[in-house]
């Protein structure tokens, strides 16, 4: 059995509300599996440098790229649905309007061709990938009350990520699983030699079975060629007293609630599991990483220089659509 270099990230000292507040636009709460800022900001501080480039290939409403921004690295995302790329978009504009040091860009596609979408200029010069495979069924979504509807019980909504049957979402483990390697292998190509990815990701039940996705993602990351370099604990829950405070969704408490009635020993998730991986050295490779300035320190930043082309770029694409 293998083992990695663990470690546990304090990445839920305030809710997820707190976190985003007015650094996102409205609209942004939406989607159903965000992932948490402080989350992607760790990663971001642990595993880059200003001026790196960080890539998300399934971005979402653009959580990871806005907080590599502001922490005044470079950013791209890759995003399937047109609504939260979009929203991805509209958040990297707030963010450059907030004054982040960093720049972003957003293509909408399958990212299963992620080296086509993106300009082949970055290719081999990642510093570090993001992501996390989507939740499908397990989602929670959020809820509004009778006090906020006027209605008998709870109402369910934001729990899907589209309603287009492509989604991965919307596929069965073993097809994830599948076109995660996809997406993956195409990372490790973006990835420059020696540059980390980072995936999160937990456990569902479906039934009472406890559906070990972690392990899973693992051994998909491992078959795209990524090198294991540590599996690491980020909380969900706050910490107060030196007791763990969950910030568990309604949902997720009337499943365990239900589950534990049932005689199941069920308990609140209050983390993701981390993967952190690496691409290899390729001794074939002849790869320049881009820094922020030449030694010098008065050249323009050739990472910055190409991402503004390639924001004003995609944004007149999506004018034309």
């Amino acid at each position: 059995m293998n083992t990695y270099p663990l470690s546990v990230w304090n990445t839920a000292p305030t809710s997820a509300p707190a976190q985003r507040a007015d650094r996102y636009v409205p609209g942004s709460a939406a989607h159903p599996a965000k992932m948490l800022p402080a989350i992607a900001a760790h990663a971001i501080t642990t595993y880059t440098r200003p001026g790196d480039l960080v890539l998300d290939p399934m971005c979402g409403i653009g959580t990871t790229l806005v907080e590599a921004v502001h922490l005044g690295r470079h950013a791209l995302g890759t995003e399937y649905e047109p609504e939260w790329a979009e929203l991805a978009d509209q958040n990297l504009r707030h963010a450059d309007a907030q004054g982040a040091p960093g720049t972003g860009a957003v293509y909408r596609g399958d990212a299963r061709r992620l080296t086509t979408l993106i300009p082949g200029a970055f290719q081999g010069l990642v510093d570090l990938v993001i992501t996390s495979p989507p939740y499908g069924a397990s989602v929670h979504g959020q809820v509004r009350s009778s006090r906020e509807t006027g209605e008998r019980g709870v109402v369910k909504k934001d729990y899907r990520y589209s309603r287009d049957p492509a989604n991965l979402a919307h596929v069965g483990l073993e097809t994830l699983l599948e076109a995660f390697t996809e997406i993956l292998i195409q990372c490790r190509h973006m990835l420059r030699p020696g540059g980390h990815a980072v995936i999160t990701t937990r456990p569902w039940r479906d039934r009472g079975e406890l559906i070990d996705l972690p392990s899973a993602v693992l051994t998909a990351a491992e078959a795209a060629g990524l090198i294991p370099v540590e599996r690491c604990v980020a909380l969900l829950a706050g910490i107060r007293d030196g007791r763990l405070i969950p910030r568990s969704s309604f949902f997720q408490m009337k499943n365990v609630r239900d589950a534990r009635r049932a005689g199941l020993p069920v308990a609140v998730i209050v983390h993701e599991d981390t993967l952190i991986l690496r691409r290899g050295q390729a001794s074939d490779l002849c790869c320049v990483r881009i820094r922020p300035v030449s030694p010098d320190g008065r050249t323009p930043c050739p990472t910055r220089q190409a991402l503004s082309r390639c924001t004003h770029r995609s944004a007149d694409r999506r004018s034309e659509r």
